[in-house]
């Protein structure tokens, strides 16, 4: 039997089944990565349902596995070397792509654009989008000085018109579906629960629309993008 002891975060989030994947996540656009992926892959995993609020994220137990505190992070039991943990959404994707062989591209050419891709939302979509949310929906909406809302909106609409140039001729971000795909396509849609799909001119883009409509289309998708349930 697979032993995950070492791990202390299985001390609060026992593991039903330790011999395959533990997911710890939320469905935010970072969280469903890793389930989008898990299902995409045909992966066993079981998943473990970890709030937002201090004492789930910031406890102890989460932070022995994520120091930065933040979902989604998985242990793996079948790691190279033995069971290993990861964190960081896009750290993930990479993994379980390089894991499976599946999602990353049949060449290095095909690898190195795939992971720029995922490179170009962890540090611009997601990180810019995450503030035109907090400055256009949450609590910074409410800051008198409207130059902070309107950098991010600037932002945001820059950055989608990178992508659906990019998407030009294509029905997928680097070619063929993968895990840039399932890096880009949930922040995206996170400018309609921003609210934020008018302001960003999201509705008069040419490809990223249809985009999103394809991604969310996919089984694999409808089911990983609830997973873990929050209401579960």
């Amino acid at each position: 039997m697979t032993d995950l002891t070492e791990f202390p975060i299985t001390t609060r989030w026992p593991a039903t089944d330790p011999a395959v994947i533990q997911l710890y996540s939320y469905p935010t656009p970072n969280g469903v990565k890793a389930s989008i992926a898990l299902e995409e892959l045909g992966l066993a995993y079981e998943p473990h349902l970890i709030t937002l609020k201090d004492a789930d994220v910031k406890s102890g137990a989460f932070t022995s596995l994520n120091p930065n505190g933040k979902i989604p992070a998985i242990i793996d039991p079948d790691g190279p070397d033995g069971p290993i943990g990861i964190f960081e959404s896009g750290a993930i994707l990479i993994y379980l792509g390089e894991k499976t062989g599946e999602l990353i591209g049949r060449t290095a050419a095909d690898k190195a654009r795939i992971v720029q891709w995922v490179m170009f939302q962890m540090g611009g979509v997601g990180p810019m989008f995450g503030q035109l949310g907090y400055f256009y929906k949450f609590a910074g909406k409410d800051i008198e000085d409207s130059r902070p809302q309107q950098r991010y909106i600037d932002e945001a609409k820059r950055l989608l018109g990178v992508v659906d140039k990019a998407l030009d001729g294509q029905d997928w971000i680097a070619g063929d579906f993968s895990i840039a795909d399932i890096a880009l396509a949930p922040w995206l849609n996170a400018l309609d629960f921003y609210g934020a799909k008018e302001v960003t001119g999201y509705n008069d883009l040419r490809h990223v629309p249809a985009y999103v409509e394809r991604f969310y289309a996919r089984p694999a998708v409808q089911k990983g993008k609830a997973i873990p349930d929050p209401e579960g």
